[in-house]
């Protein structure tokens, strides 16, 4: 038997507990403002983009000369997206990263296409892929 009386013995796990759920808590609260506090100081530190290389400069001008072919994206998503997929798998790039935005892009397209523009999976996939071309191509003009 315990020495405690009953009533004590009782109260002092669920003391414990609930201190120790605030701890956490409280660290865990301290932990994600110091994360979203670094973040941004961490981003402007970094050194900066190298320059382009004149092989990947020359397959982001096919690229942004690709998406400005064909139907106007904001009027016919659907037209502009059909016209996009074969141009963007005849583009050639040195670079895996960006070999492997331009075939994401164009897969995209063509989910999008083959659902007729209904499917939101499609939809988020190319609006993705878009943006990530953007990325690698600023000014590449890829629509979502």
């Amino acid at each position: 038997m315990s020495s405690y009386p009953q009533g004590r013995a009782a109260a002092r796990p669920q003391t414990c507990r609930i201190h120790g759920k605030g701890r956490h808590r409280s660290t865990v609260t301290a932990l994600i403002a110091c994360s979203a506090a670094l973040l941004p100081l961490a981003a402007c530190s970094s050194s900066p983009h190298p320059a382009a290389s004149t092989a990947t400069t020359k397959t982001c001008a096919q690229v942004t000369a690709v998406l400005s072919d064909g139907p106007d994206p904001g009027d016919d998503k659907l037209g502009y997206a059909e016209a996009q997929i074969l141009p963007l798998r005849q583009v050639h790039a040195s670079t895996p990263a960006l070999r492997s935005a331009i075939s994401d892009l164009a897969d995209a397209y063509a989910r999008f296409f083959a659902s007729n523009g209904k499917s939101p999976t499609a939809t988020r996939a190319v609006a993705a892929a878009a943006a990530h071309m953007n990325k690698l191509c600023p000014g590449a003009g890829a629509a979502a």
